[in-house]
């Protein structure tokens, strides 16, 4: 773990070196490329001062947004890690450091290709704050039940509660529940260039009905549902997966409350909704 940490500083400095590295290099190469327009005429000193200035800020929102989205990638492996292994009281905990690998190596990717594909994406799931009240009161009690679940996995190993034997048979349908997971929230993110972290229309928003919204119309929750009651199961703990079972009506209620505003403020809502009756998981709700 100590190592990690390191490893993380270090990713830090390097970082940072890199940033003001890039930022001078491309200063330097806008002035070259700009001057010799200068010198042929087509170019006059205040479009000169335009065109630098106006990269400098696109170069810098590329890389604030990417400084951001680690940052918080490196402060979600800390807390996952603390509350994990400081309730277990040993870093001896297998299944512990398998779902962390299983959880955040997915994650770099899903953030890269965002970062290259759909940054604007990213950057409203990174930046994305709750407005309605009903709402931020379901974010946060997901959030409780999220950290619970580690903390009641951790406390398990170091009391010695049961858990689920570390056979193949187990472990392999498990950990394969979970990927299917986040193989459907990465398709989920490639279909919808709208996908939000809150509740609301955005501005020249469509309705999505091909895909996997032709089978269910919040695939993201099913997704959602398969990674969050799988986690308890790769943690090896029955008792942290009935923490988890409490997600289930948390997430019907933000269901409920979010198609109330898509039908109100999405055109076209109303008749898919027609059109796909399923909410999250086929013939079943």
């Amino acid at each position: 773990m100590v190592c990690i940490f390191v490893w993380i500083l270090l990713a830090y400095s390097d970082f940072l070196s890199y940033l003001c590295t890039r930022v001078r290099d491309m200063v330097q190469c806008l002035n070259d490329k700009i001057n010799g327009q200068i010198v042929n005429g087509s170019y006059g000193e205040a479009d000169r001062m335009n065109e630098v200035n106006k990269e400098i800020v696109n170069e810098f929102m590329t890389f604030k947004l990417f400084f951001q989205a680690l940052t918080k990638f490196v402060l979600g492996v800390v807390v996952v890690g603390a509350l994990l292994f400081v309730p277990a009281g040993t870093f001896d905990y297998p299944q512990a450091w398998r779902l962390i690998g299983l959880l955040f190596m997915p994650m770099i990717i899903a953030g890269v290709w965002l970062m290259i594909n759909q940054p604007e994406l990213l950057r409203r799931r990174l930046n994305a704050k709750e407005e309605q009240h009903e709402q931020k009161w379901v974010v946060a009690l997901s959030g409780v039940l999220f950290m619970a679940m580690f903390v009641v996995a951790g406390l398990g190993r170091r009391f010695g509660w049961y858990m689920l034997p570390d056979y193949d048979w187990i472990t392999y349908p498990v950990i394969a529940l979970f990927l299917t997971g986040y193989g459907l929230y990465f398709q989920v993110l490639r279909e919808n260039i709208w996908l939000s972290r809150t509740i609301g229309v955005q501005q020249d928003q469509k309705v999505i009905s091909t895909g996997l919204y032709g089978k269910v119309r919040h695939p993201m929750y099913a997704a959602t549902l398969l990674l969050f009651l799988s986690m308890p199961l790769v943690l090896g703990s029955p008792w942290a997966f009935a923490v988890m079972l409490l997600y289930v009506p948390v997430i019907a209620l933000r269901i409920r409350n979010e198609e109330q505003v898509l039908e109100r403020d999405l055109k076209g809502y109303k008749e898919y909704k027609q059109q796909v009756r399923y909410k999250v998981i086929p013939y079943i709700w």
